[in-house]
């Protein structure tokens, strides 16, 4: 038996890494999974974003644990798609106990420099994609009088960087956002709490854009080249954590054990967080 056996986990941003992951993680305890993702290029990011097949890769991944799996294309800024996904997911699994919100983009500039569209592709997904997803999930959960909701923040949420000013915006209000929300559903049997993690080894941050911000005179930095310097951001010696870790870390956070811990930010940082009093 698993520990989420008869249970129903949404998950955004779930075509690949870390949602596609979580997706796997939550299988193997035994919960039906839908996810989404929107499976397109946006025109500010500077690295591959997914597409359709890797979402259907993960929905085979799942399926192939035995698992039910709905999968589909949303953009969680729009908030007609988010909720005609999270009413189709109750339709047909019948329930959700789980809201993982972990739809994001990653993208670079001084705020000097950044133009509307950047941030605005930014705010819009990172942070308004993730209340569009709550704000949906929120009446089935209320109904049921029981859910767990767990969004992605990061270290960037605790602290600010050079370059990355709205990207830390959004991180930044995802935990404002689960403190208030948290706040709001405590009597209702909810729980909302956030993870923030160091680097992820995805392609989030794999990509020659993410290099050049700790080796910008560099023409075309490579991942061995910069894994040290990445790893200065952390005090364990590792440049980066693996998706499976922030994927314990949601299940810890869904499961029975956690179900006094509300309104709280879990670091899977390798230490990055270990001179930050947040």
């Amino acid at each position: 038996m698993g520990k989420f056996d008869g249970k129903v986990a949404v998950i955004t941003g779930a075509a690949r890494g870390q949602g596609r992951s979580h997706a796997l993680a939550f299988a193997r305890e035994g919960a039906d999974i839908a996810i989404c993702d929107i499976a397109a290029q946006l025109d500010s990011v500077p690295y591959p974003m997914s597409t359709r097949s890797d979402l259907d890769e993960t929905a085979r991944l799942v399926t192939g644990l035995g698992r039910r799996c709905r999968a589909e294309t949303v953009d969680v800024r729009d908030p007609e798609q988010v909720t005609a996904f999270v009413e189709q997911v109750r339709a047909d699994l019948g329930r959700i106990d789980f809201c993982l919100a972990n739809a994001g983009i990653f993208t670079f500039s001084t705020i000097a420099d950044m133009d509307d569209r950047m941030w605005s592709e930014m705010v819009d997904t990172n942070l308004t994609g993730a209340f569009h997803t709550l704000r949906a999930v929120l009446p089935v959960m209320t109904e049921q009088g029981a859910g767990r909701i767990v969004a992605t923040s990061s270290m960037a949420g605790k602290m600010g960087y050079p370059n990355v000013g709205h990207y830390s915006a959004t991180k930044w209000g995802l935990i404002g956002l689960v403190k208030s929300l948290a706040q709001e559903v405590a009597s209702l049997g909810i729980t909302v709490n956030a993870v923030c993690p160091t680097g992820v080894d995805t392609t989030m941050i794999q990509n020659e854009a993410a290099y050049k911000l700790f080796m910008p005179d560099v023409e075309h930095p490579t991942r061995e080249e910069v894994a040290p310097l990445f790893q200065g951001v952390n005090a364990m010696p590792v440049p980066w954590v693996e998706s499976a870790d922030v994927s314990a870390a949601m299940v810890f956070l869904c499961s029975d054990e956690a179900r006094y811990i509300t309104g709280e930010t879990i670091a899977v940082a390798a230490g990055a967080n270990a001179a930050n009093a947040g």
